[in-house]
């Protein structure tokens, strides 16, 4: 079936921008119907020529905005065409859109152009996009709007999954839970998380942390209610810090070319490969302006989540990347100031416990990126590694996964972590109050032996029972049983 919009100019202009979830296809219909996979198109509403301006500006009026196509295809148009679509149609929302663009990405200007008119338009639309706060140009009448700049602009569709996210207030109900609790029960309930999410941002990456490493990834995570506003220096103090070893320390973002490595040899091992270089600066100090600003303009769980994802997927540091980038997300809900009283999320704890879902999360980006890469192994550890691809690919980019990802994590730290650790935490304390009242067990013991029945379905296991069977009476292995019983069967009530 013949392609038209995003796709025709991706086909016919040999673009290398990522495959579109839903091209639009003519098909034997009487008007547009979107499918899961295509968007299906009458043939009297497709563009009737393979002029690139026409399919542009289909593009834009069926199928919303993806500036990683259009910064490609758009220096590749004819401007004679372009201006003169624009003088057929001065006041005309995408022909001023299509120009606004082509201008921002070519660097030129169109001269002797006619009258411009109609309303200001939004380059996202509202209803269908998350947005950014709006910047307008006053020569075309266009207002930037997305979540960045025009030189570095993540795109989130406004899906229903996300509607449905932000109306639940997370952040809302996190602090709505916490104020349940007294303050005894909530530090605990915080130690366990800090601690928690630190094993867990490590695991990720398949690493048991030492204390040391441990202690300083804590210490991090208490770091972010600073709220300090991220700059080239601030996320090298971080990289440092998160790191034990001096000879992985950055001075700086880096300046050679690096790539993540599978369990497979050679060039197949090669799993993901981050932006050139020479790409790395402009992009972080983009994506720093945005986590800067994004407290104040959007969402805080959608803006730590580009931030998070943006982070990883520009990898600036040669090491360190995937715990600053989880660290990223807790500094991103501390800057909304919506978190207070030392408040965590533990989201690695979710991450761990959905670690397939992350990966794919991560591919969606990592695996066609690589994909615009020639690999060849020369040697252990050595690569011949050019890239064939356009920079557009890294500058503008489709986080809606992400976001949704972002979100599915924070409702599980809040709603299967913190919840049932403070539970976990109540029913403790209730029987050692009942045990420490009926017998006299030594403190260190009787916690123990508590949290063992606790974690072991309600059973004091042989193991302790053996263990202990000197210095504490059988009666006292009974009374835990069954007051742990009794806890069971509350909590199913």
């Amino acid at each position: 079936m013949a392609a038209v919009g995003y796709e025709f100019l991706r086909e016919t202009l040999g673009l290398s921008a990522f495959e579109l979830g839903r091209p639009a296809l003519i098909k034997p219909i009487t008007r547009i119907e979107p499918t899961d996979t295509f968007l299906a198109v009458p043939k009297h509403v497709a563009p009737d020529s393979a002029d690139p301006v026409e399919h542009t500006l289909f593009a834009l009026k069926h199928e919303g905005v993806n500036l990683q196509i259009l910064a490609e295809a758009l220096p590749k148009v004819d401007p004679v065409a372009l201006h003169a679509q624009l003088r057929r149609q001065p006041n005309g929302t995408y022909i001023r859109t299509a120009c606004y663009l082509w201008e921002r990405f070519t660097g030129n200007q169109l001269i002797d152009l006619p009258d411009i008119g109609g309303p200001t338009a939004e380059l996202f639309d509202p209803t269908r996009y998350i947005t950014g706060p709006s910047r307008r140009d006053a020569r075309w009448r266009v207002s930037f709007n997305g979540l960045g700049t025009i030189d570095y602009c993540a795109t989130v569709e406004r899906t229903s999954v996300l509607q449905n996210a932000m109306a639940s207030n997370i952040l809302e109900r996190t602090k709505e839970f916490v104020d349940t609790l007294g303050k005894a029960v909530l530090d605990r309930a915080l130690a366990w998380a800090y601690l928690h999410e630190t094993e867990n941002s490590f695991a990720i990456e398949r690493e048991a942390p030492s204390e040391d490493k441990a202690r300083m990834f804590i210490a991090l995570l208490h770091q972010a209610h600073e709220g300090r506003p991220l700059s080239e220096n601030y996320l090298v103090e971080l990289q440092n810090a998160v790191l034990t070893n001096p000879f992985y320390r950055a001075m700086g973002y880096r300046t050679e070319q690096n790539w993540l490595r599978g369990a497979a040899r050679g060039a197949p091992g090669v799993t993901y490969v981050p932006p050139a270089p020479e790409l790395v600066p402009v992009l972080m100090q983009e994506l720093a302006n945005f986590a800067n600003a994004a407290a104040l303009d959007v969402d805080p769980v959608v803006a730590a989540s580009v931030i998070s994802f943006g982070f990883v997927f520009i990898h600036p540091f040669m090491d360190g990347n995937g715990r600053l980038s989880r660290f990223l997300f807790h500094h991103a809900l501390c800057r909304s100031g919506k978190l207070e009283k030392g408040l965590l999320l533990p989201v690695s704890v979710a991450m761990k416990r959905n670690e397939d879902d992350y990966l794919a999360t991560l591919q969606g980006f990592s695996k066609p990126a690589r994909e615009r890469w020639s690999v060849r192994w020369i040697d252990e550890g050595d690569y011949d590694i050019r890239f064939n691809g356009h920079p557009a690919i890294y500058r503008y980019w489709n986080a809606t996964s992400c976001v949704e990802f972002g979100f599915r994590m924070a409702e599980q730290a809040l709603e299967v972590d913190l919840r049932s650790e403070t539970q976990f935490l109540a029913r403790y304390d209730r029987i050692v109050k009942e045990i420490d009242a009926r017998f006299d067990v030594r403190g260190s013991d009787l916690a123990t032996l508590v949290v063992s029945a606790l974690d072991n379905g309600g059973k004091v296991s042989k193991r302790r029972r053996k263990q202990f069977e000197g210095r504490v009476p059988e009666s006292v292995f009974d009374s835990i049983e069954a007051l742990a019983a009794r806890e069971d069967e509350s909590l199913k009530e």
